[in-house]
């Protein structure tokens, strides 16, 4: 049985690495997808974990495919393109090591993931399903994503969401809305940033804005703040945590990080657990989330910064928390 298996887009990002003796910017290959960093976050502290989704037959797929395998995730239902090639985005950091992207998608091979490809008896033997939009910004792979989340709540697997808005990745704003606003009604566990909260629900008021998020149904909205923390909502129980005081040197990965904690934490758990949960208990989980989150903003990538269970608690016990 798996804790979570996740759907969408398994790529390379192409990180900022230092300047070569003229001064010309490095990069450096490493994993990425944030369905994937989800499922490592949670591998990586002990969880059992399964992807699906598609990459190209060439030397990046073949990396990535060892990545998931390396790390304790099954990449059984993993599918190899002989045609398109493996997805590419450039990571480049600002002064404060926020994250922008440029995608090289036109097409890549985790769009071209097939209905009929997706391997339904890794859903079957699953307790959660993950997934974001970047997998439906496209066809075939909108229809692959929407066909493994509607078997998933068919088979009663708790069904986990990160909007994770893209731009460059869309036709349009109202598209992309559109399209994360049909995936929000399938959650039951729902992550976005402040701004993909403000974009779905046009509202700034973080009270107001995850309280309308949790109209669609979900049993638990969090809402990712930055540097200032984070916040939960189940029903009409809401708080919002800080982070940790740490050095950021990369946030790439961190929200990833967060939401793969908050899933460990509630490995076992079911539906109905999650919809009556105490505000300590919620506290607690997004207190070991936010740990995961702040440390893997110390170091350079995505999937390769991850913390591990012992560098969290640790994290939790010494590190002070930002005060804002």
């Amino acid at each position: 049985m798996f804790d979570v298996t996740a759907i969408g887009e398994l790529l390379i990002d192409f990180t900022p690495a230092g300047n070569n003796q003229r001064g010309d910017l490095l990069f450096a290959r490493n994993p990425g997808g944030a369905p994937a960093n989800v499922l490592a976050a949670n591998s990586r502290m002990g969880g059992k974990t399964a992807f699906i989704g598609k990459v190209g037959k060439d030397s990046f797929g073949a990396f990535l495919r060892d990545t998931l395998e390396g790390i304790g995730i099954s990449a059984e239902g993993l599918v190899i393109s002989e045609t398109v090639n493996t997805t590419l985005a450039f990571v480049q950091l600002d002064h404060k090591g926020d994250r922008s992207f440029s995608f090289y998608r036109k097409p890549g091979a985790d769009m071209m993931l097939e209905p009929e490809e997706v391997n339904e008896l890794i859903i079957d033997n699953s307790h959660i399903l993950h997934f974001g939009s970047v997998s439906l910004t496209d066809e075939p792979s909108r229809s692959a994503t929407f066909h493994a989340v509607s078997l998933a709540k068919k088979k009663g697997c708790i069904i986990s969401y990160d909007p994770n808005y893209r731009p460059l990745l869309w036709d349009s704003a109202e598209k992309a809305k559109e399209q994360m606003l049909l995936g929000l009604t399938f959650a039951d566990i729902v992550k976005v940033s402040e701004e993909e909260m403000i974009l779905l629900t046009g509202e700034k008021d973080i009270v107001k804005g995850s309280m309308l998020l949790s109209k669609e149904g979900a049993a638990l909205i969090l809402v990712s703040l930055g540097a200032k923390g984070a916040c939960y909502r189940r029903g009409e129980i809401f708080g919002i945590l800080p982070a940790y005081d740490v050095k950021t040197i990369d946030t790439n990965g961190a929200g990833d990080a967060f939401l793969g904690a908050v899933h460990y934490q509630i490995r076992g758990k079911q539906l109905s657990d999650i919809r009556n949960m105490s505000k300590a208990e919620l506290e607690n989980i997004l207190s070991f989330a936010n740990a995961a989150g702040s440390l893997t903003t110390t170091k350079g990538g995505a999937i390769t910064a991850l913390p591990s269970l012992e560098e969290i608690e640790e994290c939790m016990s010494k590190v002070p928390l930002l005060d804002y």
